[in-house]
This record gives structure tokens, C-alpha cells and sequence, in this order.
């Protein structure tokens, strides 16, 4: 294999491992173990190594030394960091996008909040199943309004935010419904208006609002979880 194939391999893994974390099909704090990953995503242990010291880097794994590698743990603290550096990164990318933004970059903002606007319909009458899609067109519109901010750095750095701060969404199947809508609708109109002061306003809104709607989301689960479970005197 040349150094090109094992390249495109490792990436396509390595996109495909990092999708599944993100979206809950490796669970929090699940062991990684190199076996079980070699037969599931066919690719060599030490491909395997590679990628998953790459998502060490992402703050998606955590490296346990001797004992291997898990899927990151999620807390209510982490979220609420991961969302205050999304909105501080996320607004400053806003600033420099909309003061930058020309007519097709306005056309891409629009495109990308048409697809949004449509699947959030869909999500607010009860199709679940448009979830994934969804959740998708959020990050394209959150990315499309910041892709004039002229620095592949600060995209990156939002792009490994937003990646977080999603998985919490995910993981609680968390979906504010006409609130995020409208937010999003006001967004569209602040980029109109190249009116990034009221973006910022809108995004801390819509942000934080979200920690405390997925928060609240992760309490009531815990506790249904809970009253499930068989107490002490149960047979």
C-alpha cells in the first residue's frame, strides 16, 4: 500500500470514527478497545493508534495510558466550557465574516438556512428520523456564516467546538423547536443587515440557551432512568 492509499484510509476512518462519537454510536466513557475497532472499521491496529491519538488531540478520547483508550466523558461543566468557547469563537468569526461577506457569500448563507429552516419543519412536526439530517444543516448554516472570516484557523477552531458542543445535542436528543428556529431566523436576517453585534446578541441566546435546555433534558432522562430501575425490595 502507498503512503497515499494508507493516508485516505486513516482519514476516511478517522472522519468515520470521529462521526460516531459525535452522533452516539460510541457512548461516553466506552472502552476503545484496537480488536473490536480493527474488525469494525477495517483498518490496522496501527492505523487505529494513529486516528485515535488524533481524537486524543480532539478531546474526543482520552488516552488511559497501559490501559488504552475511551470515548471521552461528558459533565454539565464541560458543556457549559465547550458552549462559552463556542460563542467567543463563533461571535469573533461572525464579526470578521459579515464585515467581509460579499454577495455570494450571502447567497451560501441563504442556500444553507433554506435547507435548515426545511428540516427543522420536519423535526417540529415529530419526524425524528430527520434528525441526523438536521443537525447536519445546523452546522452548515453556523459554518456558513462565518466562511468570510477569512482565516482556515478560526474555522477549524469552531468547526472542534461545534463538533462538542453537538455530540451533548445528540446524546440527549435535545431540539428547542420554534426557539431555534426563530434564532436561526434572526441570524439570517443579522447577516442581511451585516448587523454583527445583533448576531452576537442572537448566538449567546441561542447557545446558552441550548446548555440549559440540554441540561435539563439530561436531568429529566436521569431520572426516568431512574424510577425504572427495580428498587431494593423488587423480586
Amino acid at each position: 500500500m502507498s503512503a497515499a492509499e494508507h493516508d485516505t484510509i486513516g482519514d476516511n476512518a478517522y472522519r468515520t470514527i470521529r462521526n460516531d462519537i459525535i452522533f452516539g454510536q460510541l457512548r461516553p466513557s466506552e472502552k476503545l478497545r484496537l480488536e473490536n475497532l480493527r474488525k469494525r472499521y477495517n483498518v490496522s491496529v496501527t492505523t487505529l493508534r494513529e486516528i485515535l491519538n488524533r481524537l486524543t488531540s480532539d478531546g474526543l478520547v482520552v488516552a488511559e495510558g497501559q490501559k488504552g483508550f475511551e470515548v471521552a466523558s461528558i459533565s454539565d461543566a464541560n458543556l457549559r466550557e465547550v458552549a462559552e468557547l463556542r460563542l467567543l469563537v463563533e461571535g469573533h468569526a461572525v464579526t470578521r465574516s459579515f464585515a467581509a461577506g460579499d454577495l455570494d457569500w450571502e447567497s451560501q448563507v441563504v442556500a444553507a438556512h433554506h435547507k435548515l429552516k426545511r428540516l427543522e419543519a420536519r423535526m417540529i412536526a415529530g419526524d425524528a428520523s430527520a434528525r441526523d439530517d438536521w443537525k447536519r444543516a445546523d452546522w452548515g448554516f453556523h459554518h456558513a456564516l462565518i466562511m468570510a472570516c477569512g482565516s482556515e484557523t478560526l474555522m477549524e477552531l469552531h468547526e472542534q467546538l461545534f463538533d462538542k458542543y453537538l455530540r451533548y445535542q445528540i446524546l440527549t436528543l435535545a431540539f428547542r423547536g420554534e426557539n431555534a428556529a426563530s434564532e436561526h431566523a434572526d441570524l439570517l436576517q443579522a447577516a442581511f443587515d451585516r448587523d454583527s453585534e445583533k448576531a452576537k446578541e442572537i448566538l449567546a441566546r441561542h447557545i446558552l440557551g441550548g446548555v440549559e435546555f440540554i441540561i435539563s433534558s439530561r436531568k429529566t432522562t436521569q431520572a426516568e432512568e431512574a424510577a425504572r430501575e427495580p428498587g431494593p425490595n423488587a423480586l
